[in-house]
Order: structure tokens, then sequence, then C-alpha cells
């Protein structure tokens, strides 16, 4: 009567049941025979208990989980429509979206482990000893945080600028996040720009003014009058709207070089005409040029000597490579 609670848990094939015993020591054996039947229903209604209780709180925390979820979407896009009626630059923005982001992310799972019965303070404790290991194995990623927030603090961009790295990338700012930066490309490539490299580089930023300065050099040929030119080019600045009057345009003699007289041309115009301006320019500097019959130069070497000399010094050359060519044959 003692085992017949037993037997009823255990398996009716008696193969199996061998195979069972066989496995389970002498000791092991003899305290299971010392376990009355009422304490296998204790054990079994405890266990049955335990896992109810957990079964219950992995519901609770899974909904925890998507009820954080939605919470932490609504305070960030909260705090998109505050930031936005305070004027709040959009580099600033998406980095504290990004970093509200993460660090919800974080409470949201203290929170689930919270639910599921683990000790925070345990938690927080592996979290400390995980976190150093893993600061120390990522401490470029924390100088790229610490990158951002320079950023932050001293704006040397916004979104919309177009800006040029010290490691040779530029682009127009996307955005700026916790970690990067993001720009595109003239060619519409995407390019992540780490904040630290950032931060502790050379960063020229090509949209901060709201003017910019064209130059030009054009070569004309040492014969042409300088003043007709200069004139020429004046009147085709003039005729440009979206050219400065001040600071004043200038077109000076550059250098005499070469096989040309170099002539700069500077003027002022707005940043986000600039190159309409150079290109639009440079095409009524030729037709202008054309028009007026100024020419270009080319590249040119004058040779002193008489064709006499040339001819015999090139007759000795062919002599002497005939007479490598013999004596190789030979």
């Amino acid at each position: 009567m003692k085992w017949d609670f037993f037997l009823q848990v255990l398996p009716a094939d008696t193969n199996k049941v061998n195979k069972i015993v066989e496995v389970v020591s002498p000791e092991t054996l003899q305290q299971l025979k010392d376990i009355k039947p009422s304490q296998w229903s204790t054990l079994l209604t405890e266990w049955g208990g335990k896992a109810l209780s957990f079964g219950i709180k992995v519901v609770l925390a899974i909904v925890v989980f998507y009820l954080g979820k939605l919470l932490l979407n609504l305070l960030i896009k909260w705090m998109d429509r505050l930031m936005e009626r305070r004027s709040v630059e959009p580099a600033a923005r998406t980095f504290l979206r990004s970093l509200a982001h993460i660090a919800g992310l974080v409470l949201l799972l203290l929170t689930i482990v919270t639910t599921l019965g683990f000790q925070p303070v345990s938690l927080a404790a592996l979290l400390a000893s995980v976190g150093l290991a893993v600061g120390m194995g990522l401490s470029g990623q924390l100088q790229n945080l610490a990158g951002g927030l320079i950023i932050l603090l001293t704006r040397p961009f916004k979104v919309g600028d177009y800006i040029a790295a010290g490691n040779g990338a530029e682009g127009t700012v996307d955005a700026v996040m916790m970690f990067h930066t993001t720009v595109v490309t003239i060619d519409n490539k995407y390019v992540f720009i780490p904040n630290g490299l950032l931060s502790s580089n050379l960063i020229t930023n090509y949209s901060r003014q709201s003017m910019r300065r064209n130059e030009w050099i054009i070569g004309i040929e040492y014969s042409e009058d300088f003043d007709r030119v200069r004139e020429l080019v004046m009147r085709l600045i003039e005729e440009e709207p979206r050219i400065h009057k001040e600071p004043a345009p200038i077109v000076v003699l550059k250098e005499l070089a070469d096989s040309s007289v170099k002539v700069m041309v500077r003027a002022w115009s707005n940043t986000d005409v600039m190159w309409n301006v150079y290109w639009d320019l440079n095409e009524r500097i030729l037709q202008g040029f054309n028009q007026a019959g100024i020419s270009f130069p080319f590249p040119q070497l004058t040779l002193h000597g008489s064709i006499a000399s040339v001819d015999r010094a090139s007759k000795a050359a062919g002599q002497s490579l005939e007479s490598v060519s013999t004596n190789t044959s030979r």
C-alpha cells in the first residue's frame, strides 16, 4: 500500500523501470523508499505551485515588456514635440532621442528582471561587473559617446551643413547619433563617421557662413591686352546678379607663367548658389573670350639652334643606334 502512489507515477513498461532502477544508486533508492506517498503529494504540489507562480511572472514580464515599449515610444514622441516647440537643433534632437531610447531600454530591462523575481541589487552588481569588462573592451565606443556630447555642446555643425572631416569624408550632415554622425555625400552615399574622430580632428564647415568666395585662374597669351581682358571679365561679373557688390570683385594679374599670363578673378556670392555661379561664369568667360577673339594659350617649347645642327644630331643618333644593333646581332 505504501508504494501504490509511487507506482502510479512510474512508467508502465517494466524495462524502463528496470533501467531507471539500475541508474539510481542504492542510497538514493533507499531515500526514495523512505518517502511517504503524502510527502510525494506535497512535493508535487509545491513544484506545481512554483511552476505556476513562475509562469504567471513570465506572463507579467511579457505584458510589462510590451507596455514599456509602448510607453517608451510615447515618451520619445512627446520629447520630439517638446524639443520642436523649444526650437532645439535637429542634431541635438537626434542625439537626445537616441540617448533616451537606450536609457529607457535599460530601465525596462531592470523592471522585467524585477518582475521575474530576481533581486535588482544582485543584478545591478552583475551589470556593473559586466559593464566594466565591456567598457574596457569598448573604450573606443565610450570615446565616441564622449565625442557626441562634445559635438552637442560645442555645435561645430548642424543638420543640413556640408562638412569635411579630418579623415577625408565629406558630405551633408543627416543626423548626429550617440556614437556616430551620418553624412550624405554628393553622389548620395551614406557615410557613418565616429563622433570621437569628429570631436578630436579638423572639421571644415562649408555651410557655416552665409557668403563664400569663388576664385578663377584664367590663362591668356602674352600678346593679349591685359586691360582689355580685365574690362571684359568685370563686365561679365557685373551682369551676374548673384555676385555681391561688397566685398567688391577683383581681376588682377597673378603670375607670368612659362606659357601664359595667369589672370586671377575673385568674387563673392551666397553659399547656396556658389557652385552655380562658378560654373555659369566659367561658361560666360569662355563665350566672351571667343567672341572678343581672345585666345587661350597652350603649353609651348621653344628650341634654339639651326635645322642643320638638329639634322646632324639626329643622324648621329641614328648611326649610334645602328652600331648598337649590329653588335647585338653578333
